[in-house]
């Protein structure tokens, strides 16, 4: 008799198991079974950060292979949407939420949380027939506000006609920082300005347009064959900018990471990772692992400054017989 007894025992203590066991791995009322290493979600980002963002993502599924992160990348007012409908719990940006952003998030439960996760710099660049390969900051600043409409305003021997500005988007993040940071709240004016779809068809604009100049964020320009980041593509040139009053070749400077950091290159934006994340699963993670040591360094050899970590530069001579 004792043994029936026994059977009955553990088959209740395994029923009762069995259905803890399912409790646990019970939805949420959001439908989210996420963990911080299982699971899939979508997030979205900019746009114009998407060659960075990649990295990260190859480099998290492949650490943890159970995880599935499914980006959508927008503009910058789509993407602030998605998170504020809480459509998407993670969003990649660069500006920080405003008070009416984070109200309104609160309002819906999760508290926000901002993490800077790195710098990069807004380029301009032309195509390779265009001489002008170096411009002051007040020139650009014409440009955009329609001051200077043609090339040879800026060069006499230039026989390029009319400039065409060229952005990645309506809405975009480059376009908000050229208005904000650059033009200082005022809209843009240039005569000829050309919206394309993103960043590459920028990118592609300008290499078959002779009088054009694109501005995309610098994270596309690096040749990937190049593991010392110091080689931008070949089919364009990137413009480097003087502070000075002339532009020449020894006073401009272009988007590399060591001009970024010191601050030689005038046009630096940060980019954040915004998390509202209420049950702090898999968009937290993600976000953490951004600003973590791995993260990090992936966002160094990229070719961007990385938000943390010692940077340190050295001078080289380099002599010549």
């Amino acid at each position: 008799m004792k043994r029936p007894i026994f059977y009955i025992t553990v088959g209740l203590m395994l029923t009762l198991g069995l259905l803890l066991f399912a409790c646990g791995k019970k939805k949420a009322r959001d439908g989210r079974t996420d963990t911080p290493t299982s699971g899939t979600i979508k997030f979205a980002s900019d746009e114009s950060f998407s060659p960075i963002i990649e990295e990260l993502l190859q480099t998290y599924q492949f650490r943890y292979p159970q995880t599935h992160l499914l980006p959508v990348y927008t503009d910058d007012n789509k993407g602030m949407k998605l998170l504020l409908d809480q459509k998407v719990n993670l969003f990649f940006t660069s500006h920080r939420l405003t008070k009416g952003e984070d109200a309104m998030l609160r309002g819906k439960g999760p508290i926000p949380e901002v993490f800077p996760i790195g710098y990069d710099g807004i380029a301009f660049i032309v195509n390779r027939a265009n001489s002008d390969s170096c411009i002051t900051v007040s020139d650009v600043k014409k440009i955009l506000s329609g001051q200077i409409a043609k090339w040879k305003q800026l060069n006499p021997k230039s026989t390029q006609g009319d400039i065409e500005v060229v952005f990645d988007n309506k809405a975009s993040a480059t376009l908000h920082y050229v208005v904000d940071s650059i033009l200082g709240g005022k809209n843009i004016k240039s005569a000829n300005i050309v919206a394309a779809s993103n960043s590459k068809a920028v990118i592609d604009y300008v290499h078959k347009t002779p009088n054009a100049i694109g501005v995309i964020g610098s994270n596309w320009l690096n040749d990937h064959r190049d593991s010392t980041n110091t080689t931008f593509k070949k089919d364009i040139t990137v413009v480097g900018l003087s502070q000075t009053t002339v532009a020449q070749p020894g006073n401009s400077w272009q988007p590399y990471q060591a001009y970024l950091l010191d601050g030689r290159y005038p046009f630096v934006r940060t980019i954040y990772a915004v998390v509202a994340d209420p049950h702090k699963a898999l968009p937290w993670a993600f976000a953490n692992f951004v600003t973590n040591p791995i993260g990090q360094r992936i966002i160094f050899k990229a070719g961007l400054l990385p938000y943390r970590g010692e940077i340190n530069i050295r001078e080289v001579e380099v002599k010549t017989e």
